[in-house]
C-alpha cells in the first residue's frame, strides 16, 4: 500500500468539509453583485469648474481682507470668473507694497498681470495651469471618498465607487440591494456644505428692504443669503439675510451630527464641533451675545436661533424637517460636503427579477456543462473519466469556500468563471490522463505510469496556472466591478485546481492501485 495514504484521505475530506462549511448556507455567505441582486448603476460627473471658483473666491476674499489691513482700503478685489478675479484701485505710490502682499497671499497658486494703469493701478489674478490639474484631481479624489463615506452610512453591501471614463471627471456608483433610489442619489449628490455666520441685518422679504440701510448695495465685507419662510403681512414668504462673508464655523469643524428633536419636539439635527471648531464658536458666540447666528447650509438660511450665552462645541439645526430629512442631513454633515455640484449623466437600474434569472440562468449553464463533460470522459477515459469528475467536482466546492470564507461578491461574470473553471479542471485531466497513455505505451507498469505521468505534468500545470494567476491579477486591478468578479472567481478556481488536478486525482488512482499487484500494466484510462 502506500505510504500516508490515509493521512492523503484525511487532508482531501478535511478540505471538502471546510469548504462545505464555509459557504453553507450560500445566501448568507456569498454576496451577491448589481447584476444578481439588483440596484442601481449611476454614472456622476464632477463639477470640478466649482471648486476652482472657490479657490478664487477664497483667494480673492482672503486677499482683500489683508489688503484691508495693510490699510489699502481703495483697492477692490472682484471676482470675474472661476479662474480669475481682479483688484482695482490700487494707488500708485503703493503699488510695491501691493506686489508684495500679492507674492505673499496669492503668489502660489495665481498669475498677476497689470492690465490698467491709468490713474490707479489694475491688476488680474489668474490660476494657474497646474494649479488648475491640482485643484480639479483634488475634487475629483474627495467626491470620491465623500461619496464613499455617504453610501457606507446607508449601510449598502459591496458598493462600487470608482473614478469612470477617460475624461478624469466621472465617478460609478453601483449600490446592489437598494430599493429607495431617489433617496440614494439625493444623499449622494447633495453638497451639504455648512456654514456658521453672524447675521447683520434681516429677515427681510426682499432683497431691496434688507439693503436700504445701506444705500441698496452690499457692503463688500457681507453678502445676501436666502433663508426660511417668515410671515410677512398676511401670508408666508420667501426671506432673506444679510450675513458676514467669513463665516465663523464651517463645516470642516465638525465632528459628530445626529437626528435629534429640538424643543418643541419636532426633528432636528445636532452638531458637536472638534476642539477647534469649539474655540472658534466659543469667541464668536461669546463676543455676539444677542445676536442672531445664522446656520447656512448649502447657501441657504435653514435656522437664525438668537445667542444668549457663550456656546462651545454643541448646537442644532431646526427647521421643517420631517424625521427621515433630519436623519439624511445629519448623515450627510457626517461624511463631509462635497468638493464640488454632482451632475448625473446616467442611471441605470437593475431590477431583483432579472438577477434571480441571471442567477438560475447561470447554475443551468454551469450544470449543463458539468454533466456534458462527465459524459465526455467517462467515454472517452472510462474509470478514470469518475476521478475526473470528483476532481472537478472538488474543485468547485473549495471555489465556493473560498469566496464564501474572503467574503468575496459573486456577479454574472463570476458565473462565467464557474464555467472557466470546469474548463481548466478537465484540461488539467486531459494532460494528465493523455501522458499516463504514452507511459502505459512504453511498457511502464499503471503504478510507474502514474508517478511519472503526475511528476512531469505538474510543471506544465504550475507554468499555465501562474501565468493565468497573473492575468487575473490584472483584471482584478485594473477592470470594472463586473470584470473583477470574473477575475475573482477565475483565481481561486485556478489556485483550487493546482489542488484538486495533481494531489486529489493522483490520490485517487492510488487508492485504485493499492489494490492492484505491483507489476500490473493495466489501468481503465
Amino acid at each position: 500500500m502506500y505510504k500516508n495514504l490515509r493521512w492523503k484521505l484525511l487532508a482531501i475530506a478535511a478540505v471538502a468539509a471546510i469548504s462545505i462549511f464555509a459557504f453553507m448556507p450560500p445566501a448568507e455567505r456569498i454576496r451577491l453583485g448589481l447584476d444578481l441582486k439588483g440596484g442601481v448603476h449611476l454614472v456622476l460627473k464632477v463639477n470640478t469648474d466649482d471648486a476652482l471658483r472657490l479657490e478664487t473666491e477664497t483667494a480673492s476674499e482672503s486677499f482683500r481682507t489683508e489688503l484691508v489691513n495693510a490699510g489699502l482700503t481703495s483697492a477692490l478685489a472682484n471676482v470675474e470668473s472661476h479662474l480669475a478675479f481682479t483688484v482695482t484701485g490700487v494707488p500708485r505710490d503703493r503699488d510695491a507694497e501691493f506686489r508684495r502682499l500679492a507674492d505673499q497671499f496669492v503668489g502660489v497658486n495665481f498669475d498677476r498681470e497689470q492690465v490698467a494703469g491709468d490713474g490707479a493701478l489694475t491688476y488680474r489674478f489668474q490660476l494657474k495651469p497646474n494649479a488648475q490639474r491640482t485643484l480639479r484631481e483634488e475634487a475629483v479624489d474627495q467626491a470620491l471618498q465623500t461619496i464613499d463615506r455617504r453610501v457606507n452610512e446607508l449601510g449598502v453591501t459591496e458598493p462600487t465607487i470608482a473614478e469612470h471614463g477617460s475624461e478624469g471627471d466621472q465617478i460609478l456608483v453601483q449600490l446592489p440591494g437598494v430599493t429607495d433610489i431617489n433617496r440614494a442619489k439625493e444623499i449622494i449628490r447633495s453638497t451639504a456644505m455648512l456654514e456658521l455666520k453672524i447675521v447683520e441685518g434681516g429677515p427681510a422679504p426682499t432683497q431691496e428692504a434688507l439693503l436700504a440701510s445701506y444705500g441698496g448695495q452690499v457692503p463688500p465685507d457681507m453678502e445676501v443669503v436666502p433663508g426660511l419662510s417668515e410671515s410677512f403681512g398676511d401670508r408666508p414668504t420667501q426671506s432673506f439675510y444679510l450675513v458676514r462673508r467669513t463665516a465663523a464655523v464651517t463645516g470642516r469643524d465638525l465632528r459628530n451630527a445626529r437626528a435629534t428633536i429640538d424643543q418643541t419636539g419636532a426633528p432636528a439635527v445636532g452638531f458637536s464641533l472638534n476642539s477647534e471648531g469649539a474655540a472658534k464658536m466659543g469667541r464668536v458666540t461669546s463676543q455676539n451675545i444677542n445676536r442672531q447666528l445664522a446656520i447656512i447650509l448649502d447657501n441657504r438660511v435653514e435656522s437664525a436661533p438668537r445667542i444668549e450665552g457663550r456656546i462651545d462645541s454643541e448646537g442644532q439645526i431646526y427647521g421643517s424637517f420631517t424625521s427621515q430629512e433630519a436623519a439624511d442631513l445629519a448623515l450627510i454633515l457626517r461624511s463631509g460636503a462635497l468638493p464640488a455640484s454632482l451632475t448625473y449623466l446616467g442611471q441605470r437600474e437593475v431590477g431583483p427579477s432579472l438577477g434571480r434569472d441571471s442567477i438560475v440562468a447561470g447554475v443551468t449553464a454551469s450544470l449543463a456543462g458539468l454533466v456534458l463533460v462527465s459524459i465526455f470522459m467517462l467515454v472517452y477515459y472510462r474509470l478514470a473519466g469518475v476521478n475526473a469528475i470528483v476532481s472537478i467536482a472538488m474543485n468547485l466546492v473549495i471555489l465556493l469556500g473560498f469566496m464564501a470564507y474572503l467574503g468575496a461578491v459573486m456577479t454574472l461574470p463570476g458565473i462565467a468563471g464557474f464555467i472557466l473553471t470546469i474548463g481548466m479542471g478537465v484540461d488539467s485531466n486531459v494532460l494528465i490522463f493523455e501522458r499516463i497513455r504514452e507511459e502505459l505505451a512504453a511498457g511502464k507498469s499503471a503504478r510507474q505510469a502514474v508517478a511519472a505521468s503526475f511528476d512531469r505534468v505538474f510543471v506544465t500545470i504550475l507554468d499555465t496556472h501562474i501565468a493565468s494567476l497573473i492575468a487575473a491579477a490584472f483584471l482584478f486591478q485594473f477592470g470594472t466591478s463586473p470584470i473583477r468578479g470574473f477575475a475573482t472567481t477565475m483565481f481561486f478556481g485556478l489556485v483550487a485546481n493546482v489542488f484538486t488536478a495533481v494531489f486529489v486525482s493522483r490520490t485517487m488512482f492510488e487508492v485504485v492501485l493499492s489494490r492492484k499487484p505491483a507489476g500490473a500494466t493495466k489501468l481503465s484510462v
